[in-house]
């Protein structure tokens, strides 16, 4: 599999594990985009001539590919968006601005990722409401006893959490904060390119992701929403194509999904994230999930034999990634040295600062995996992880 990807025949040497942060993308992904800007260029429903009505049709058939791909029931429950914080600001600004008040409670938790905090702290400020956490234990799993009681109108959560790897049990997040009249937003940025996405089966009324983690394009995003939800909700972004009629003095607003895609939207992105999506179902969602499960615990086994490194996160069901730290050193040193023996990892705080906090840290160490890992990386990475660990000391 490693072979589809044209940057490892470039830099065979390269050792990626970071595709927590983003992914690299795989030849046929690399194809569509130069396809349609090659040969298929023109912008979508506007225009009656043949190239655009090419164009329409593949950004409408990309919408059907991300339907099927997270099972929602309609197509009209898919926005594309710029990325997961893009969604999650297009809820918190509509939705939340809407139905939120004074005294009302948006429920976080203390492993979210800054972009399904922030927008919530901004939109308590707006409206009066008052934010509370789920605590994380130790282990990195949520405590949920009693988080979830009447006054709660949101809860935003991830799927998996971005620092810990813990993967949280959103369908029965989702039937406590439907049994107090919540509703429930979903970070599916860490999960959606690793495992099978069924929204309705999770029951959950947002569920947002990113298509450069699922192997596809920079700069292009998912929001699902339920139907019902969508449609009592205002637009927060104004300009073409997102309208029904216009006049000098009032302006009406197309249904969804299109009233919250204002101005020319991002076709090459769009085109490029169902390639995508497509060759991540013809692998097969559940032989990625297997062969990453695989290479973590490979890790976590080999990691748990270095002096002093400690793993930050030990619940039973993970996702495909590590985040450690080591006694006395910062993991930026170890990030530099590892990128002179071509292995790239993340380091610093994980734009999860208040998670990392809970473990006592301000920065830390992140390995993760992509379908193009190999068992033999990892044990390379062990290796000089070791070396390096002794030689520092």
């Amino acid at each position: 599999m490693r072979s589809e990807f044209p940057i490892f025949t470039k830099h065979p040497d390269l050792i990626y594990l970071d595709s927590a942060a983003t992914a690299h993308k795989p030849a046929c992904v690399i194809e569509a985009l130069r396809r349609f800007y090659a040969e298929d260029y023109a912008t979508v429903h506007r225009s009656i001539y043949r190239s655009s009505l090419v164009a329409t049709q593949q950004y409408n058939e990309a919408r059907e590919t991300v339907r099927r791909f997270v099972n929602a029931k309609s197509a009209d429950e898919i926005i594309f968006t710029r990325g997961t914080t893009d969604s999650i600001n297009l809820v918190a600004l509509s939705w939340g601005s809407l139905h939120l008040s004074p005294g009302d409670e948006i429920l976080v938790s203390e492993m979210e990722h800054h972009s399904n905090l922030v927008p919530w702290q901004l939109l308590a400020q707006k409206t009066g409401a008052q934010l509370r956490w789920i605590p994380m234990k130790a282990d990195g799993v949520l405590d949920l006893e009693g988080a979830i009681r009447p006054g709660v109108k949101l809860v935003a959560i991830g799927h998996i959490s971005n620092v810990t790897g813990t993967v949280n049990p959103i369908a029965e997040i989702v039937r406590q904060a439907h049994k107090v009249g919540a509703i429930v937003v979903v970070d599916g940025a860490q999960a959606a390119p690793h495992q099978t996405i069924d929204v309705q089966a999770l029951g959950c009324d947002f569920y947002a992701f990113s298509g450069h983690k699922c192997y596809g394009p920079t700069g292009i995003g998912v929001l699902y929403g339920k139907k019902e939800l969508l449609d009592a909700m205002p637009p927060v972004v104004g300009g073409g194509d997102m309208i029904e009629t216009v006049t000098l003095e009032h302006t009406t607003f197309a249904r969804p999904p299109l009233r919250f895609e204002a101005g020319t939207p991002i076709i090459g992105g769009v085109i490029g994230l169902k390639s995508a999506l497509e060759w991540m179902e013809s692998v097969g969602l559940s032989k990625i999930a297997s062969h990453e499960t695989v290479l973590r615990q490979r890790l976590e086994k080999n990691l748990q034999t270095i002096a002093g490194l400690r793993i930050l996160g030990t619940a039973p069901e993970k996702g495909p990634l590590c985040t450690f730290s080591i006694d006395g050193m910062h993991p930026l040193d170890l990030a530099s040295w590892l990128d002179i023996k071509n292995i790239a990892i993340r380091s610093g705080h994980l734009c999860a600062q208040p998670a990392l906090r809970k473990f006592g840290l301000t920065a830390a160490a992140r390995v993760s995996f992509g379908v193009y890992n190999t068992i033999e990386e990892v044990d390379l990475f062990c290796d000089v992880l070791r070396k390096f660990c002794q030689g520092y000391a």
